[in-house]
């Protein structure tokens, strides 16, 4: 295996106000872009060539990453004039691939934050001879994915949308975003329009005859589209739950960025980060949330599974649980907000404003 394929051009609106600025895989998750920690495991598990599949905000990668060098990579950058789909995406950069017809390509979702084994998904697209090779994982409640039902094989049989009545949920296994092409393949899918792998590639396929493999890989996953998944996520890399190699620093209950000011009673639990030039002040609590850079954090205020945005500051005594506090937004100081929430970019909540509770 040396090349992947990163699609990274989707707009994120799940994910706004984060998304407002900055583009999904580059808002910041334990320290550094989430997309720096699918890089670094894609390299970790052997690739060395990467084409990233851009679109929304497509101009900040590039700057970022510049040709991979730094993470021993060589990355290539294409960018959809009009959004593509995964399947479009995926077609729109095969000109950039090395690979012959019969290599392994390997595609990753943007958006998944997972321990797969990369390379036994790699080893079982090559054992078993298939034309696509799928990550598939075991969820409790399967209503909100498409199903993926294979043979004791592993042979896929069909794809499924979202089941919605109990004789529907045939199989617990759903579509994780992980994938192995044949690099023929992606020569397959029409140019220039938008295409869906999920919706129309793979289930031609099958119907051509096809073979579709799926390997069942149950560690660590998680779909980071909404802030409280994408919150989550992030302490979990800190906490060494989500496995990574670009974290920057040792897991454990918190992870402070070196220019960020902590004072020394505040409180750091259950996989806070504070960013780089960040400022959290005394008698502060924060519990498994995000801390942007240039935010600030006034004394006594309570953050509770939130993120704060970018130079956003957060007020004397006030309460979050379960909020998004956009880039740049001032919440006032004895404000309580709770699950939800979101705050946009730039926003001013006054003092006392919004609460919950009475103000005794």
């Amino acid at each position: 295996m040396t090349e992947a394929i990163l699609l990274v051009g989707g707009k994120g609106t799940r994910l706004r106000p984060l998304t407002v600025h900055t583009p999904k895989p580059m808002v910041p998750a334990a320290g550094v872009p989430f997309l720096t920690h699918q890089l670094a495991r894609a390299k970790a598990a052997g690739v060395d060539h990467i084409v990233l599949a851009t679109s929304y905000l497509a101009e900040v990668f590039e700057p970022y990453f510049g040709d991979g060098s730094g993470l021993g990579l060589h990355i290539e950058y294409v960018t959809e004039e009009e959004p593509l789909g995964t399947g479009g995406a995926i077609r729109n950069v095969a000109s950039r691939l090395h690979s012959g017809p019969d290599d392994p390509v390997l595609i990753f979702n943007g958006d998944i934050l997972t321990g797969l084994d990369i390379r036994a998904l790699v080893d079982t697209h090559a054992s078993t001879g298939a034309d696509v090779s799928l990550h598939l994982t075991k969820v409790t409640d399967p209503r909100a994915y498409g199903l993926v039902p294979t043979d004791p094989s592993g042979r896929v049989l069909a794809f499924l949308e979202k089941p919605q009545t109990p004789e529907e949920i045939v199989t617990d296994q759903i579509n994780a975003g992980a994938y192995v092409f044949r690099r023929s393949v992606i020569d397959t899918i029409p140019v220039g329009r938008p295409v869906s792998v999920e919706r129309e590639t793979f289930p031609e396929l099958l119907a051509a005859g096809a073979h579709l493999q799926g390997m069942v890989d149950s560690t660590y996953w998680l779909d980071l589209g909404t802030p409280a998944a994408f919150v989550r996520g992030s302490a979990d890399l800190v906490l060494g739950h989500a496995p990574s190699p670009a974290v920057p620093g040792r897991c454990g209950d918190r992870l402070i960025l070196p220019t960020a000011t902590v004072a020394p009673d505040a409180k750091l639990t259950g996989g806070t980060v504070v960013g780089e030039g960040a400022f959290v002040a005394e008698g502060a609590r924060v519990f498994g949330s995000t801390i942007l850079p240039g935010a600030v954090i006034e004394p006594g205020a309570v953050i509770t599974d939130s993120l704060i945005g970018t130079r956003a500051r957060v007020g004397e005594r006030t309460v979050l649980t379960g909020t998004v506090i956009g880039d740049g937004a001032v919440i006032g100081p004895d404000n309580e907000l709770r699950e939800g929430v979101r705050v946009w970019c730039d926003a001013r909540i006054p003092a006392g404003a919004l609460r919950f509770s009475s103000d005794q």
